[in-house]
């Protein structure tokens, strides 16, 4: 760790050139050479993820229209099988032959010539495309078969007996179809390697309704697919698989450059994948065949390497313009800096001479603002020799102010004893009441007051109002005692109240109640004047007076932007006003 530390201390002031021009000149390089390598980068990465994106999304596209189109010719395909089953000769034929009762050897193997000559009939008609139909065939219950399109006989089954074929899985799959038309990726006789089979059960709708009576057999050439898929590249293909059962995948239909022999589709996809090919894949909705479109990866980015291959030489060679370029450039913006070095300098020194005009670039624009922050220090150093003058001139004022609280004091004692001497207790009380209240507004010129001071003037301001109202009011005070020690700025509650009484109270006819409280929780002081008054539709009008959102705006500066008053009105009903602020702990 020491070593290392040491080999850095050796190595970081080999960095440190003294001039801005060297150092704005390796700044460059270090930041944009790397930026623009690493902007090549994720430009390539980005081009790679977007067409490998819509590759996949053409591609699921593709193969949706795809699977409708070999829909459509699967249409046919059991439409051609509806045709025949619902033949009334060819229903006629298998009951008349399942009613024979000789061995199934020789000649009784054979349906016989009605029922080939009427299958030849209905592809003659044409109605219906027929043109990938590679054989048809036609079993009773005993396996006796027509055929056109081969030879009268069951292919694999043949030398093991017509019988074998009752064992077999596919025709237990299409017996348990009770009639649909039944899919199967290969020859279910086992002679043509070019085929896939669709059979469908027969059944009687003349006798027992539903009850089988023969197999209809009908081959399709694979080449079908080569209708359904587009042209292809030569780095891409299409594959058609069959994995209805488990465990176990049959190549249908493949065009594909690679082949694979896995036995379940999960193994299958990871071989093509393994390989360097992209998989879209998409589910027939009419044999739940899966259809797969492989592309070789490589050849599919090969474009979006030669985008970063063009991304890196463009990044060199803005890169080495940039050095260039910033080593013309770093000269225009050192020489003004060194000029504003030297103002600044000369400004310490007391030797300033401001030019009169700065460039208009950034440096300019500091020139600038050093400028105005040279005569904004001369206008402050003027205000100040005028904010000590005025200083001097409020303490005269304030000297000469003590005169007149002292002379409203004296005059008011002088009303207190003449109405004393005249038997006029109520103009004595209203007197007593409001010279303690001119005292404790004035509060000695001292902003903050405790809390019971502050009560001790809503009190005398409502003994003022009650002399004048009859005692029309009723002041109901619930402050806690730990309250009443802390110290708020004056005139804060009593202007509530005062509000109060004047809007609430005096518009109501007969007597009302205004109540105070005070507490103190999670380290906010909250007091609540509420009264029973006129009230109010519209709170928010209250705050457009003057006497409330004073108080708030005083409020706010003492205690902070935090501080609140609320005010909650109905008419008929009374107002609530709640102020909640932090007080300032000393």
């Amino acid at each position: 760790m020491s070593r290392l530390r040491h080999m850095l201390d050796r190595l970081i002031p080999l960095f440190r050139f003294k001039r801005i021009r060297v150092r704005f000149l390796l700044a460059m390089i270090i930041l944009v050479v790397p930026a623009l390598m690493l902007l090549g980068f994720i430009s390539s990465n980005i081009a790679k993820s977007m067409i490998t994106s819509i590759n996949s999304e053409n591609n699921q596209n593709h193969l949706r229209t795809s699977s409708e189109v070999a829909d459509l010719l699967f249409r046919n395909v059991q439409n051609l099988h509806l045709s025949i089953v619902t033949n009334d000769t060819v229903n006629e034929t298998l009951r008349r032959s399942n009613e024979r009762t000789e061995q199934v050897t020789g000649r009784s193997n054979k349906l016989g010539d009605e029922a080939t000559n009427r299958l030849q009939q209905i592809l003659g008609e044409r109605i219906i495309d027929t043109r990938f139909v590679r054989s048809i065939c036609l079993f009773d219950l005993n396996f006796r078969v027509s055929c056109i399109g081969r030879s009268d006989d069951v292919g694999q089954y043949e030398q093991a007996g017509r019988g074998a074929i009752a064992q077999t899985d596919w025709y237990k799959q299409v017996y348990n179809a009770q009639g649909k038309v039944v899919y199967f990726p290969d020859d279910v006789l086992g002679e043509s390697a070019n085929v896939f089979s669709t059979v469908k059960l027969v059944r009687d709708d003349m006798a027992v309704p539903g009850m089988p009576i023969g197999l209809l057999v009908v081959n399709i050439d694979r080449q079908l697919f080569s209708k359904v898929f587009p042209s292809r590249e030569d780095y891409e293909g299409f594959v058609v698989l069959d994995n209805n059962k488990v465990n176990q995948v049959q190549t249908v239909f493949s065009n594909a450059p690679i082949t694979s022999t896995a036995n379940t589709m999960n193994e299958r996809i990871a071989a093509y994948e393994e390989d360097g090919y992209l998989i879209s894949r998409y589910t027939n909705s009419t044999t739940g065949w899966s259809f797969l479109h492989l592309v070789q990866q490589s050849a599919l980015l090969r474009q979006s390497n030669q985008i970063a291959y063009a991304t890196l030489g463009v990044a060199a060679l803005m890169g080495l313009l940039a050095v260039v370029l910033s080593y013309f450039i770093s000269g225009t913006i050192t020489r003004p800096l060194l000029q504003l070095k030297k103002l600044m300098l000369d400004w310490t020194q007391g030797k300033l001479k401001l030019p009169d005009y700065f460039g208009r670039d950034e440096v300019g624009t500091i020139g600038e603002t050093f400028k105005r922050i040279v005569g904004e220090n001369e206008e402050l150093n003027q205000r100040l020799i005028a904010t000590e003058m005025k200083e001097k001139e409020a303490e005269l004022r304030a000297l000469q102010a003590q005169i007149k609280p002292h002379f409203l004091y004296n005059t008011l004692d002088s009303i207190y004893w003449m109405a004393t001497l005249q038997n006029n207790h109520e103009v004595a009380r209203m007197a007593v009441s409001l010279s303690e209240s001119f005292k404790l507004s004035l509060n000695k010129g001292r902003e903050s007051i405790t809390v019971y001071r502050e009560l001790q003037h809503i009190g005398h301001y409502l003994n003022i109002q009650n002399i004048r109202f009859n005692n029309r009011f009723t002041y109901i005070e619930q402050v806690d005692e730990g309250v009443k020690g802390m110290e708020i700025m004056k005139l804060l509650l009593q202007p509530l109240v005062e509000n109060a009484i004047y809007h609430g109270l005096e518009p109501k006819v007969g007597p009302g109640t205004v109540s105070l409280t005070g507490i103190y929780d999670a380290q906010q002081l909250i007091f609540t004047v509420e009264d029973d008054g006129v009230g109010m539709s519209d709170p928010a009008r209250v705050m457009e007076g003057y006497g409330l959102r004073n108080v708030l705006e005083r409020m706010k500066l003492a205690y902070g932007e935090q501080s609140t008053l609320e005010v909650e009105s109905e008419p008929e009903k009374g107002t609530r006003v709640t102020l909640r602020f932090r007080p300032k702990v000393e």
